[in-house]
């Protein structure tokens, strides 16, 4: 998620919404649009203090149909999943108010308090990033809320996989028929169940590269498809759009970084593969609508032949290694 410096104007009734949920002699002041969402309308909304001062919440909007179901569920699931991580240690907006139906706004919102820090996708100072990413990603997974969200939901079937143009369809069909077989049994684990750099804001030093020492991880942001479920997925859909990203290296990478920090996966090769090969073959069923936002923020070079490619790349690397 990256701010804009662009002035947009909050719709009325969503903005008398707002006002109830603020403090005695608070006012809102300002209102820009953030970009990098690919789901959701985003809103940063400054607010005047009663002491002279400026805090940030941010508006989130379900303007029209999304991918992942009914705004209404993916609204009460960030709400919850917000609430949960109170307290925890993971950095994560507060929740502040929710109107899943529009019963109050002209489109179902989420309010929300402003962390600050920047999404970062580029290649330089990425072996710098990883641990911190891995590091955040364990300790999401050590997070034990007092009521369970709900059980994760695979993105894809054996029957709806897009093989890319011109992949070895051998390696592809092979992979193809290991999510054939029944999941394997695991040990859940709160997931973030959308944990890739686009959702993860990191404060960076004033000089230097955009990984150099002393970046720290200040939040990870959009929770609406939280829920309960293994560790490996978590992993294997953030070391895929690692992947996409950076190079199928990076995406191996991941997976042995997660365990470095302290998560654990599951423990046969044949059930590890089974959840690694899960996401990117759910992923090239929509490859231009997750190329879309990291071309907007400025990988241009992202052409969706170019992410089509590495998929490939990934997938095949996967399907060859050993255990």
């Amino acid at each position: 998620m990256t701010d804009h410096d662009e002035t947009v104007t909050v719709r009325p009734s969503t903005l008398a919404w707002v006002r109830r949920h603020l403090e005695a002699g608070e006012r809102i002041v300002g209102a820009e649009a953030l970009h990098g969402g690919a789901t959701a309308e985003m809103r940063r909304l400054a607010i005047g203090t009663r002491d002279g001062g400026t805090r940030y919440l941010v508006l989130r909007s379900f303007v029209d149909p999304t991918r992942q179901g009914p705004a209404e569920e993916l609204l009460h699931r960030e709400a919850d999943a917000l609430t949960a991580l109170t307290g925890t240690g993971v950095p994560a907006p507060g929740f502040v108010a929710v109107d899943p139906t529009a019963a109050h706004c002209e489109y179902p919102s989420l309010l929300m308090t402003h962390l600050p820090g920047r999404a970062v996708l580029d290649d330089e100072g990425l072996e710098t990033r990883l641990p911190l990413l891995a590091r955040q990603l364990v300790a999401v997974h050590a997070v034990r809320p007092s009521v369970r969200p709900r059980e994760y939901v695979a993105l894809t079937t054996a029957d709806t996989v897009v093989v890319p143009e011109g992949a070895d369809a051998a390696v592809w069909a092979a992979a193809i028929d290991v999510i054939r077989r029944p999941a394997p049994r695991y040990e859940g684990r709160f997931l973030h169940r959308d944990f890739q750099p686009g959702n993860v804001l990191f404060d960076l030093p004033a000089e230097g590269p955009p990984g150099a020492a002393g970046a720290r991880i200040t939040g990870t942001v959009d929770w609406a498809a939280a829920s309960w479920g293994p560790a490996d997925l978590d992993v294997a859909h953030c070391s895929t759009n690692l992947a996409l990203l950076h190079g199928p290296a990076w995406g191996l990478r991941f997976t042995e970084a997660y365990q470095e920090a302290g998560g654990v996966l599951a423990a046969a090769a044949a059930e590890r593969l089974y959840w690694q090969v899960r996401e990117p073959l759910a992923l090239s069923e929509e490859v231009r609508w997750v190329a879309r936002p990291w071309q907007e923020a400025g990988r241009t070079e992202l052409t969706t032949r170019v992410v089509e490619e590495r998929l490939d790349a990934y997938l095949t690397s996967l399907m060859g290694t050993p255990g």
